[in-house]
């Protein structure tokens, strides 16, 4: 049986949506219904400092002045927390993770990379960060745009976070239990997450769970190594003209323009002439 394609778009209520936010959206939308499957609308809203209040209604708002239409309810990981600290009790009771009080300082005197100590401690730990204990040590994975990616082992191997010491849950543990929760097929995200992925892999090793497909596409950047991003205050994308935004961002991907029209009539447009190997395989293309 064949099964259906199950993409996402996952932004965090930081800020509104910038140009890099319009072409992770577009790639992962394109994707998505090219393939005749679902696009999903997840809020990732776990890390209250880095919030704005009122960000997600406008995040909202702005990818429907966009023309995008997203399948099923919007998921806010705000409404998760339970499961993911019932994750985290069941791996601690189970030896799979381990309290931490190490410090960055003091991971650095180790040469960078954490050498598990706090899992030797007796009698155990009760508090501070919470790692997992990583067997897996994925290195590699194949994404369906840059072929196989290899990242370092030393990263892939660490016993890497999965709760921080002040108590907010860590993306790497989120986002595998929401893409599974949601059945997602393919990540299709930016590139400044290719490196996170492997620890991803673990985890869905470690969960025995099917492990999605991977499509990281090109960063827009500003210059070599700076992207676009809510935390260098790039400028949003307009609300009362989408058209031009849309066109820019389908000729960075590497997609034939469409003619200006309502922004959901672009879309269907774009749909209809997205081809995946027309897109840069680079890990960032500079504005």
């Amino acid at each position: 049986m064949t099964v259906l394609y199950r993409g996402r778009f996952a932004p965090s209520p930081s800020g509104p949506l910038h140009f890099g936010s319009l072409v992770a959206a577009l790639g992962s939308y394109l994707r998505a219904k090219s393939l005749g499957g679902k696009w999903l609308l997840r809020i990732e809203d776990i890390d209250p400092p880095r919030e704005i209040a009122g960000a997600s209604s406008q995040i909202l708002h702005t990818l429907t002045a966009y023309g995008f239409e997203w399948d099923e309810e919007v998921l806010y990981q705000s409404q998760r927390i339970e499961t993911y600290q019932t994750q985290i009790d069941q791996w601690i009771a189970q030896d799979k993770a381990y309290f931490c009080h190490c410090s960055r300082k003091q991971i650095q005197l180790m040469g960078g990379t954490y050498d598990g100590r706090c899992n030797l401690c007796r009698p155990k730990l009760t508090s501070g960060a919470v790692r997992i204990v990583n067997h897996s040590k994925v290195d590699r994975f194949d994404d369906a745009l840059m072929g196989t990616v290899i990242q370092d082992a030393h990263f892939a191997g660490e016993d890497f976070i999965v709760k921080r010491s002040d108590g907010l849950y860590a993306y790497q543990l989120a986002v595998v239990l929401d893409d599974a929760y949601q059945g997602i097929t393919e990540v299709v995200r930016g590139s400044d997450l290719l490196q996170p992925t492997v620890r991803q892999i673990s985890l869905y090793r470690l969960l025995g769970l099917t492990e999605p497909s991977w499509l990281h596409l090109p960063l827009a950047c500003t210059e070599p190594g700076l992207k676009l991003s809510k935390q260098n205050h790039a400028q949003a994308i307009d609300l009362l003209n989408p058209g031009p935004s849309i066109n820019a961002a389908l000729n960075f991907l590497g997609q034939a323009k469409v003619e200006l029209a309502p922004a959901n009539i672009m879309l269907e447009q774009a749909i209809k002439q997205f081809v995946l190997k027309d897109i840069p395989a680079h890990t960032e293309i500079l504005l």
